[in-house]
Order: structure tokens, then C-alpha cells, then sequence
């Protein structure tokens, strides 16, 4: 089944908490994003779940499709409320992570590979921290996304994302692959949206 570009699920977590877990993880670093002609400031990351051989703080962040041995990382095990969002992800979960924004940085438009529904791999963002000065485009069309909702962003696709805020923006990024109760989420979530 085609399934449009972009699709609210029929999820929704609780923001503060989701904020409460951030902030537990203040003290932690961050790694620059590696693709650094996609993006203008300070696009990072932060890993909660990774390629189980991973050992570069790079391959740490990064979602490789030829992976398929994922682990949690110690961040995860100190956020308990990031673990409950994920384990209400009744699909297989590969990498999961934080992805931050700063205000005034840019990632320029550029498409991501076979990541989509259609080739079995799911990208979910749920935002943590946001605003409405935060512009995330999918084929050159906004798409507004509020704290705690989860979406499908078919991101093989062009996008690009505008921080003009004053304050990070953060989302919980999830790569998962394709099944039934995925694939009944989103058809539930495609009859909702309007045409």
C-alpha cells in the first residue's frame, strides 16, 4: 500500500514527561550530525538505541539499513519514560534518537535513501521541544508537529527544517521496520486525514 508523505499517528505521549527525560540528560554530549554539507549551525544527536557494534560516537547515531542487531545505550537506560514510548512500539525498533536543532540553525533540503514505508522502513519523530518558529518542510509543504504527537515522515522525500526560534528544537527520532500494526496505524491515521 502507498501511504502519503506525512501521516499523524494515532499515538500520543505526554510532553512533560518526555520533557522530564530530556532534561535528565543534561549533562550528557552530543554528537555533530556527520552529513555536515545537509545542514548550517548545530544540527546534533544524541543515541538511545544503536547498531550493537557500534563504537564511534558517529556510527553510534548513525541509522544503518544493513543492521539489523540493535541495543539500547545507557542513556536509554537512564530515561525511563523514553523506554515506555518505545516499548509501546509494537514493530521491530532499530535506532532510536535524539535529534536537536539549535535556534538559527538550518538543515538543508535533501532526501533520505529508501527511508519509507514502501521499501519497509519506517522514520517516526516525536517532538519533545518545539515551536511554531520551527519550519519542517516535506515536499516544499509545512508540517506542523506538536509535543508528544507522533508522525510518519516519508523521508525519502525532500525535506528541510528552519530553527528561528530562540530555543532547541528536539525530537525523538525512531527508526522501525514495517508490519501489520504499523501498517493498520497508518491506515487508520491516512482515513483520518483529510484529503
Amino acid at each position: 500500500m502507498a501511504f502519503p508523505d506525512r501521516l499523524k499517528l494515532p499515538l500520543a505521549f505526554d510532553p512533560a514527561r518526555l520533557r522530564a527525560d530530556l532534561a535528565a540528560l543534561a549533562g550528557t554530549s552530543w554528537t555533530e550530525h556527520f552529513v555536515r554539507q545537509n545542514y548550517e549551525g548545530d544540527w546534533s544527536a544524541m543515541p538511545l538505541r544503536m547498531a550493537a557494534d557500534a563504537r564511534h560516537p558517529v556510527m553510534m547515531i548513525y541509522s544503518d539499513p544493513n543492521k539489523s542487531d540493535y541495543q539500547d545505550t545507557l542513556m536509554l537506560a537512564a530515561s525511563p519514560y523514553f523506554r515506555e514510548v518505545l516499548g509501546s512500539f509494537d514493530c521491530e525498533v532499530h535506532a532510536a534518537r535524539l535529534m536537536r536543532l539549535t535556534p538559527g540553525s538550518t538543515i538543508k533540503e535533501h532526501s533520505d535513501g529508501d527511508l519509507d514505508a514502501e521499501h519497509g522502513r519506517a522514520r517516526i519523530h516525536i517532538p519533545i521541544t518545539t515551536g511554531p518558529d520551527v519550519v519542517f518542510e516535506l515536499n516544499r509543504r509545512r508540517v506542523d508537529m506538536a509535543p508528544g504527537e507522533a508522525w510518519y515522515l516519508r523521508l525519502s522525500d525532500p525535506h528541510r527544517v528552519f530553527n528561528r526560534g530562540g530555543t532547541d528544537r528536539v525530537h525523538l527520532v525512531v527508526d522501525v521496520l514495517m508490519n501489520g500494526w504499523l501498517e493498520g496505524l497508518m491506515r487508520d491515521a491516512a482515513e483520518a486525514t483529510p484529503a
